[in-house]
């Protein structure tokens, strides 16, 4: 395949993921659900039964060898690509974007504006400040690793084809750094959303800079991998 193409490079960066994980069966499960793919769907691709994904999966059979960690990585990504490619046409857009993967998590445009209340809904999330009321599209990002190597111009860029969107912080404690953080970024987004908190949790500055930079601030307890879940069914 020709240098830069989205699809081989997702691909050496899943297997290399799996090869060099300590747990390599809770690996390729992280990849194919993220894939949105089914055990039995994965095996199909494969030619195998559905025993055989789920025995290395839950460790039950040795390790992968390279050549079925291969085959596991062209099943996934010939499924996307039946389906339309999502996953490769998202990782294309990251790399274009200039990020890595350990800092953004998900990032995506949707087709038509989303309610803001309908974007709390499906992730489970709380409103604490309102502000703009819908969005359309959204930034996940792993907030201590974006505000330690992102400069200010990056942070810019994790707002893809608009301002209008949610930028999810992940990875946070009480939101005080994600808040300064957008103090020095102009503009700013329509919502920010910090995971992993409670109203109560959450810095007690945070919702006046919410009111006084005019963005929506919310926060969502839902586990990080159901969230993620729910909002890649977003478009």
């Amino acid at each position: 395949m020709d240098s830069g193409d989205p699809r081989r490079e997702l691909g050496e960066q899943i297997a290399g993921e799996i090869a060099l994980s300590e747990e390599p069966g809770a690996t390729l499960r992280k990849w194919r659900t993220d894939f949105d793919v089914s055990q039995t769907r994965l095996a199909e691709q494969l030619d195998v039964s559905a025993s055989v994904i789920s025995d290395y999966e839950s460790g039950r059979r040795e390790s992968p060898g390279i050549g079925v960690v291969r085959r596991v990585v062209f099943g996934l990504l010939d499924i996307d690509e039946s389906r339309g490619g999502r996953h490769i046409r998202q990782y294309a857009r990251l790399v274009s974007a200039g990020f890595e993967s350990d800092i953004v998590l998900d990032l995506r445009e949707y087709a038509t504006p989303l309610q803001l209340a309908t974007f709390y809904d499906r992730i489970g999330g709380e409103a604490v400040v309102d502000g703009p009321d819908s969005v359309s599209g959204h930034t996940v990002i792993d907030g201590i690793e974006a505000i330690r190597r992102l400069s200010s111009e990056e942070f810019y860029r994790l707002y893809g084809q608009s301002t209008s969107r949610a930028l999810v912080f992940t990875n946070v404690t009480t939101g005080e750094g994600p808040l300064v953080a957008m103090r020095v970024v102009t503009p700013t987004p329509n919502a920010v959303i910090l995971h992993g908190l409670t109203p109560d949790e959450l810095w007690k500055h945070a919702p006046a800079i919410a009111r006084l930079d005019g963005f929506a601030l919310g926060v969502v307890e839902t586990p990080l991998e159901d969230m993620l879940e729910a909002l890649r069914s977003l478009s």
